[in-house]
């Protein structure tokens, strides 16, 4: 299926536009059918209720690009070689790509010449880009042609997916953050090791207590994405018009009262020295943690399972919901991660075969492997039957507050999500300001005044390309 001679031109130039501030940003840290309404499975046949391996006598080939590196990786291989041993109508080819920044820019560069994949896997501060560059069949259309229950998935993770009613692209990898402490610290401070601090004031006064001898009470990475969950978990949009979802977005909203509260208390925390500074890599905060320089951090819940074994025979490590301000209004976390899309320059035959494969990825018991081996949130409710998943959980007793606290967030345009086109440009103009409110050089108000109005201006700019 070709996307519409009319949209070559304005792509085109949306991409010359954009393309500078993607590759420019690092990954700090798929998809659906045919965008075009024309173009949707079965509007104009049958096609997209029937088998791939009825429609031609070969196996329909799905090419799948990924950013899953490493142990992520051979999971990803794991799970592609039980789908293609499973069936004989559909072949994927799953192909590491680099960092999401560099796999999109691959994928931008290979849409007119249809080189590109089937299938592609894009973290979730693209999504955007990815609905305004049409080059995507909503999965929507999929679950509509053949009614698939969409309710068997957990709706805290598909509504960030979700964009005017429709689900864009399927979750795949999915996380949200959570407070790591260390137990035994806490008990020979006096603390209730079972108890972690809920509120940005309970984190000030239990940082306090546990902060003596070269060891401080916490440290928190320069992360845009934590300023991001801060916002969200007090019930604060991000970004203007309704984070962006009713309409979209055209303003920068970092500087209101709740992301000059959040910094505030950010800057008192470092400035009282009871909270490291240990710069923007979460990787370094993980390793003062474990090294039991610092007693309590912030991290991914795709972080757990590895720093819950590191930390075996050292010490116990407890986890907490992501603190908020006392008396702020209710809100939830973000799912971070990413999904998958599918791409709707490819024949129909080769889309409904990657939605089949998306199918598969989504059952219960793939599910299930896909958590327990990577660490990442199950996207199907009935994975937790999985006696996989119940074993694990016992072992890994911590994860129970990634599940409650994902359970807990109130769907609200704040835990929903912002969305924007410069997201990944945002995110690191965002670590810029929090790191001059902690160094001093700003007072938290004017870092993010001017954070803000450089985030809007990124916005007017693209939303002018996208027009």
């Amino acid at each position: 299926m070709r996307m519409k001679a009319r949209l070559k031109f304005g792509l085109a130039a949306m991409m010359a536009a954009v393309l500078l501030f993607i590759a420019a940003c690092g990954g700090n840290g798929g998809n659906s059918s045919p965008s075009n309404e024309g173009n949707k499975p079965g509007a104009a046949g049958q096609t997209a209720t029937q088998s791939p391996s009825t429609q031609s006598p070969d196996p329909v080939k799905v090419v799948w690009w990924h950013s899953m590196g490493g142990e992520l990786g051979k999971a990803v291989t794991h799970l592609v070689s039980d789908f293609n041993a499973s069936q004989s109508g559909i072949v994927v080819e799953e192909i590491y790509q680099g960092s999401y920044d560099e796999s999109l820019n691959k994928m931008k560069a290979s849409m007119d010449s249809k080189t590109g994949p089937s299938l592609i896997q894009v973290y979730e501060i693209g999504s955007r880009f990815m609905i305004d560059a049409k080059a995507t069949t909503p999965i929507q259309n999929f679950i509509d042609a053949e009614g698939y229950n969409l309710s068997q998935l957990e709706e805290n993770i598909t509504n960030y997916y979700t964009f005017d009613g429709k689900l864009h692209s399927m979750p795949f990898n999915t996380s949200n953050p959570i407070l790591y402490y260390n137990k035994d610290m806490f008990k020979a401070a006096g603390l209730d090791p079972d108890k972690a601090p809920s509120t940005f004031e309970e984190v000030m006064e239990t940082a306090a207590k546990l902060t003596k001898d070269g060891q401080a009470g916490a440290s928190f990475a320069i992360y845009g994405w934590f300023m991001e969950q801060f916002f969200a978990n007090q019930g604060s949009d991000y970004v203007n018009n309704g984070n962006g979802r009713t309409s979209a977005a055209t303003e920068s909203m970092l500087n209101n009262e709740t992301g000059v509260k959040t910094l505030a208390w950010w800057k008192e925390l470092v400035d009282s020295k009871t909270v490291l500074n240990l710069g923007r890599a979460t990787a370094d905060t993980k390793k003062a943690f474990l090294a039991g320089q610092i007693a309590m951090t912030l991290d991914s819940t795709a972080s757990l399972r590895g720093m819950v074994d590191a930390a075996a025979g050292q010490f116990e490590i407890g986890t907490g919901f992501l603190p908020k301000a006392a008396g702020a209004s209710d809100g939830g976390v973000v799912v971070g991660g990413a999904s998958l899309w599918i791409l709707n320059n490819k024949p129909e035959a080769e889309q409904q075969a990657a939605w089949e494969f998306i199918k598969y990825l989504a059952k219960p018991e793939t599910q299930a492997y896909w958590h327990v081996n990577t660490g990442y949130f199950p996207i199907t409710k009935k994975a937790y039957e999985e006696t996989l998943v119940k074993d694990n959980l016992a072992k890994y007793p911590q994860f129970q507050t990634a599940i409650d606290q994902l359970h807990a967030s109130k769907p609200t345009t704040a835990s929903t999500g912002a969305v924007m086109g410069v997201f990944p440009e945002a995110r690191q103009i965002v670590e810029g300001a929090i790191e001059e409110a902690l160094t001093g050089v700003k007072e938290p108000q004017k870092a993010l005044d001017d954070a803000a109005k450089a985030i809007t201006d990124k916005i007017s700019t693209y939303n002018k390309t996208v027009q």
